[in-house]
């Protein structure tokens, strides 16, 4: 089973990105689920959404505890949450930053973690981009999918096609081949 933690603020689609990576997962022929898990349910509020793939029927409902990845969709949730709780010691880290991981104060995550595991990535300057919000999702899947090679960039799009139409479903595709593109450069300037 491959389990996914999304982390980010009321208002920034961190659900919806949870559904669309259980869709793009269903659409690639696995098992999938997605829920969320609310405190106070306000914009700005901090938000963790769950995601599950697996080749066989997932039975799990409750919270991902020891998840393969940890996507974090606002920077300023790693002062005040614990996002990185439970992460496998194999696990990977995808971070909405312009910035780098040692610039955000993670140098001992990224020594932890195997190299090229921890990677931030544009999406929220994408988003403003292209759709003019600041909705990182398509962006974060696209990134997580060339970080982790878990599922392909097409199945991201293709999600978020069943969900939006005509321009909205266009400007996160071309947010999601941004993203999808930046974190490819990144990884293999870590194996250069």
């Amino acid at each position: 089973m491959f389990q996914i933690r999304l982390h980010g603020r009321g208002g920034q689609g961190v659900v919806t990105a949870a559904e669309m990576l259980a869709l793009a997962g269903f659409m690639e022929g696995h098992y999938s689920q997605a829920f969320p898990s609310f405190g106070s349910e306000r914009t700005g509020a901090p938000v963790t959404a769950y995601a599950r793939f697996a080749e066989k029927e997932i039975r799990l409902r409750e919270p991902i505890l020891e998840p393969d990845v940890v996507i974090v969709q606002d920077r300023t949730l790693l002062e005040s949450v614990d996002v990185f709780a439970g992460l496998k010691d194999d696990g990977y880290v995808l971070i909405n930053s312009s910035t780098t991981p040692e610039e955000l104060g993670l140098g001992d995550l990224v020594a932890r973690l195997p190299q090229g595991h921890v990677v931030c990535v544009s999406a929220t300057q994408f988003a403003m981009e292209k759709i003019g919000r600041p909705l990182p999702g398509a962006g974060m899947l696209a990134g997580m999918a060339a970080l982790t090679g878990s599922m392909k960039l097409e199945s991201v799009i293709a999600a978020y096609g069943e969900k939006f139409k005509g321009r909205i479903a266009e400007a996160n595709a071309e947010v999601a081949q941004l993203a999808f593109e930046e974190v490819v450069r990144k990884k293999e300037s870590n194996h250069a």
